[in-house]
């Protein structure tokens, strides 16, 4: 009798416990947002932040960089396979996934470049993509997800618009602060290693009068640095900039033929995975453009 007892009661916690497995626990995710690579990943920290039942994975890892040369993995595909919406920066950055996403025709695409007036490149190189390098630009894009998100998940929408908004009066409070900073520089002619800082020169009025390598990994021939040292001597260069992602290689040849200082400035194409990571480099990259062009 009493071993009776004790099974029913065992029985009963377990049905209670909803140990069967066909019930999901509280803090199981309903909406997995994956972000196409790391800055909009660093949004989308932002934008869902304390959304109950959202979580969102960064699809190619704070590590990948530009984009230019990536190629999808078998992680890659398993985090769109499990996403509900993939976000991507869009203007041509993600093209590599143009055929694998035609295998996940009911995923739902943001793109953060929509309606974005974007900066031609060089030639036949197409859209310059690199919008988040300018403050104004990332404002945009945070928008555009924000938005978007909510359309697509309208439960969550008080909540997305809440964080959207926060997100954007950080940013436009840093971009203030970075134009009073930058507003009495007079040396404005810049040389930069890759395109990347086309949409950063033009909000902070700076003239990038070379670029030395068109594309990251890419070696520069031997007359583009010729050329490049040619017009820093002439004086028509105030400053020399890399990236820190990328080896400085050519950017030391340089400068040890012109005696002119190699400074870093961030794309903010990889970084550590915090809500604050974007301004943070920002902040940096204003600290660096202030010594740089004094």
């Amino acid at each position: 009798m009493f071993k009776r007892l004790i099974i029913v009661l065992l029985t009963a916690v377990t049905a209670l416990s909803g140990c069967s497995g066909n019930t999901p626990a509280p803090s199981e995710s309903r909406v997995t947002v994956a972000a196409s690579f790391y800055p909009v990943y660093i949004m989308l920290m932002n934008i869902t932040k304390d959304v109950p039942g959202v979580s969102i994975v960064d699809m190619t890892g704070p590590s990948a960089g530009c984009l230019h040369d990536y190629a999808v993995t078998a992680d890659d595909m398993k985090n769109l396979e499990e996403a509900s919406f993939l976000v991507i920066n869009g203007a041509g950055m993600e093209s590599f996934m143009d055929k694998v996403l035609r295998q996940f025709p009911g995923l739902k695409i943001i793109d953060s470049s929509k309606d974005i007036p974007l900066i031609k490149g060089e030639g036949d190189e197409g859209d310059n993509p690199h919008i988040w390098v300018s403050i104004s630009g990332a404002v945009m894009q945070v928008k555009n997800i924000g938005e978007q998100l909510c359309a697509a998940d309208p439960e969550n929408a008080p909540k997305y618009r809440e964080n959207t908004d926060a997100y954007v009066k950080k940013l436009e409070a840093l971009r203030a602060k970075m134009h009073f900073a930058l507003k009495d520089i007079r040396n404005r002619d810049i040389i930069t290693f890759h395109e990347a800082f086309s949409y950063f020169a033009r909000e902070f009025g700076l003239n990038i009068v070379g670029v030395v390598e068109r594309e990251p990994g890419s070696e520069p021939s031997a007359k583009e640095i010729s050329d490049t040292i040619d017009m820093i001597k002439s004086g028509k260069a105030d400053a020399l900039f890399a990236e820190p992602q990328y080896p400085a290689t050519a950017a030391d040849t340089i400068a040890r033929e012109t005696g002119m200082k190699v400074y870093y400035l961030d794309p903010a194409v990889t970084g550590p995975v915090e809500a604050d990571a974007y301004l943070n480099i920002m902040e940096k990259n204003l600290e660096v453009l202030v010594e740089a062009l004094k």
